[in-house]
């Protein structure tokens, strides 16, 4: 284990996480109960890839390996959430390269052969992914072969089974990168851009056409006249079905009542405070430590604050600590919580140090005396740190050892002595990293700060106002029962608010501010439009009531979800049409721009670049600049049904240019290259039709 002791430890300053029943009759046929059972079973499978369904208990097996190789790594436990998705989203990629990546790329003809893997593990191709790996660098931060074939000598010798657990890791994860990268390499190198194509994009992105042009914008208002039948509906989602695809969701109403402090709660709260606000002026500073942990929910704090920081605890809390008042503050009242502060200590410190260092680990600490007198004795401190630095990676502004400018929040642990340390003068200081020579080189100017121990009371609510707002919700439940009528019936007679909600998300856990409320989305997808929920209680602080008014099932929308969206689109289509009509009539006969813009009541646009090869960030309507970049030079044309109006135009001249460059293109060229490259991935994943409930179960 010592070896993975040496990660953590040189990782150090710059840790670095490596971290995607049918019903039974007399006589059961075979294939009703086997899709029984499938249906039962997918249940709990928290996903499918290329076809391969993903129970949750072997999901989470995985999920458990990568928290022990991220312990393993960084020494740490994944405490918050956001550590723990990023846990399990390392996990659900590794079967997606697994069973759906891996093959498709082997079936593309690419493979990784056994003297291939060695090279890449410990040959003359060593994959980056172990040669930037702290655990395999010598101590000046180069990469060791030695260090890997000493962990692999280890893994016999390893009765826990993390170091085997460990290698396969980094074993399957280079097998994996270099299938990625080969077949990168094959699907970019296939997109050729040969001469004739290089010389086509210059010129077209060197072609401006100078248009004068009229526009008649669309009218906001609606036209009884234009009609939109059903039968048109009909076709144009039948022969548009892939736009209309989508994700499992839901539409809901929710009441939440949120449990606030009554007026006797915060009474309470105010009185508990001022009992003790004359003790609190009067502890020591060697007592002060337990008597805030007995009564205060705010800790004593080493920090030391300049003015202007406590305002974001309390401003008036500000004011009276930095304006030299001796004692306690006056008791002040903010959201309901209160607060007392009083100074403990005050010094005159620099915001930031500039610090070097010199890491001793193990044997080498010994040296640490020898060192620190050479130091002194005149030795060249960047010298010695590349000798005996165990910590290659300070090495700020190209000097070795040079940490950088530290503060109190940029701060490495144990590093806090550096703001009050003398400048120039080297000393012996241990942290949980080893035992460091440091040395702090120079400091911002001093200024006043002061250590300020803070009592802080907060409003709960008592059992009694819980069980209030419970009953309010109660009542709410009560008459909602039956259905969603009942509910709005509810709502209205109750005088409550109901929050709408569209489109659901499994993977919803927050509703307007209130997070953690992952059981609402729960209970939304266990049930049917027109169901009402009874309580649900989130955070033992809100109970909400909920109600499901719609339900849109994973794949293509139905009709009748999406028919009010297609009739507005084809109606602006048809709309558009008779509006060029319109303006045809009206412009008959007339063949100056100008004329023809008094005609219309609107304006003339003169001398107006247009640029096909550039459609984006010019303001104008796609269908006029394509319109316009093949139109004949010095004839009158229109009017054209544009998207946002009607288009009457002429193009005067056409320009040829030379801001767009051969280096252009091809740089253009490598983005698009690098974009597709991006898109290998998802691109399978919707080919293959991967289906992912994680946030079903988590």
């Amino acid at each position: 284990m010592a070896i993975l002791q040496k990660t953590r430890e040189k990782a150090g300053l710059a840790v670095s996480i490596i971290i995607a029943l049918a019903l039974l009759s007399f006589i059961i046929d075979p294939g009703t109960l086997e899709s029984a059972f499938q249906a039962m079973s997918s249940r709990n499978d928290v996903g499918n890839i290329n076809g391969k369904a993903i129970p949750y208990t072997d999901f989470q097996q995985d999920v458990e390996r990568f928290t022990t190789i991220n312990e393993m790594v960084t020494g740490q436990s994944a405490q918050t959430e956001q550590q723990q998705q990023q846990i399990r989203n390392a996990a659900w990629q590794s079967l997606i390269d697994k069973y759906l990546f891996s093959k498709k790329a082997k079936a593309a003809g690419i493979r990784v052969g056994k003297e291939e893997m060695q090279a890449l593990l410990t040959g003359d191709m060593v994959s980056p992914i172990i040669s930037n790996n702290p655990a395999f660098q010598d101590e000046n931060g180069n990469f060791s072969k030695d260090a890997v074939k000493n962990l692999i000598n280890g893994i016999s010798q390893d009765n826990t089974g993390r170091l085997k657990e460990y290698w396969n890791y980094i074993q399957n994860t280079v097998y994996t990168q270099q299938f990625y990268a080969k077949y990168g390499s094959l699907f970019t190198s296939s997109n050729f851009q040969n001469p004739l194509m290089l010389k086509r994009a210059i010129a077209e992105n060197n072609n401006t056409t100078k248009v004068d042009f009229v526009m008649v914008p669309m009218s906001f208002q609606q036209d009884s006249t234009v009609k939109v039948s059903d039968a048109e509906i009909k076709k144009y989602y039948d022969d548009h079905k892939k736009l209309f695809k989508q994700q499992d969701s839901r539409d809901i109403e929710y009441v939440v009542y949120e449990v606030q402090p009554s007026d006797a709660d915060v009474e309470a709260a105010n009185k508990a405070i001022a009992d003790v606000y004359e003790e609190f002026q009067t502890t020591s500073k060697e007592d002060m430590k337990s008597f805030l942990a007995k009564n205060s929910e705010r800790a004593l704090s080493d920090y030391w604050y300049k003015s202007g920081e406590l305002t974001t605890v309390n401003k008036d809390i500000n004011d009276f600590i930095f304006s030299n008042q001796e004692g306690a503050s006056p008791i002040v009242k903010a959201d309901n919580v209160f607060y007392t502060a009083r100074v403990m200590a005050t010094v005159q410190i620099p915001d930031s140090a500039y610090v070097k260092h010199i890491l001793l680990q193990g044997n080498d600490a010994s040296k640490a005396d020898s060192l620190l007198a050479a130091l002194k004795g005149g030795e060249n401190f960047s010298n010695l740190a590349s000798q005996y630095s165990a910590d290659a990676r300070s090495a700020e502004d190209g000097v070795q050892g040079n940490v950088g400018w530290l503060t109190q929040n940029l701060m490495i642990p144990g590093f806090e002595s550096v703001l009050t340390a003398k400048t120039g003068e080297p000393f012996i200081l241990k942290t949980q990293y080893g035992t460091h020579i440091v040395e702090v080189e120079k400091k911002t100017a001093p200024i006043a700060k002061k250590q300020v121990a803070i009592l802080e009371k907060t409003a709960v609510a008592s059992s009694e106002t819980f069980n209030q707002y419970f009953s309010k919700a109660s009542k709410l439940a009560v008459l909602a029962k039956g259905g969603y009528k009942n509910y709005r019936a509810a709502v209205d007679t109750l005088g409550a608010y109901s929050h709408p909600m569209s489109n659901v998300l499994e993977s919803t856990s927050t509703y307007g501010t209130i997070s953690n409320a992952k059981e609402v989305t729960r209970w939304a997808f266990d049930n049917k439009a027109g169901k009402v929920s009874d309580i649900i209680t989130v955070d033992n602080k809100y109970f909400f009531v909920v109600a499901v008014t719609g339900v849109h099932k994973e794949g293509t929308a139905d009709l009748k979800e999406v028919s009010g969206a297609i009739r507005q689109q084809l109606y602006a289509e048809k709309a558009s049409k008779k509006e060029a009509e319109k303006v045809a009539d009206k412009i008959k006969g007339i063949s100056d721009l100008q004329t023809i813009a008094d005609t219309l009541h609107a304006s003339l646009s003169t001398d107006v670049d247009v640029r096909f090869a550039s459609m984006a960030g010019q303001g104008l309507d796609p269908k006029f600049i394509g319109a316009a970049s093949v139109a004949p030079e010095g004839k009158l044309c229109g009017p054209l049904a544009g998207t946002i109006g009607t288009y009457i135009y002429t193009v005067k001249s056409r320009d040829t240019g030379s801001f767009y460059t051969e280096e252009d293109a091809k740089n253009n060229l490598a983005q698009m290259n690098s974009y597709a490259s991006q898109m290998i991935l998802p691109v399978m994943i919707n080919d293959a039709d991967v289906k992912d409930h994680r946030a079903k179960f988590y």
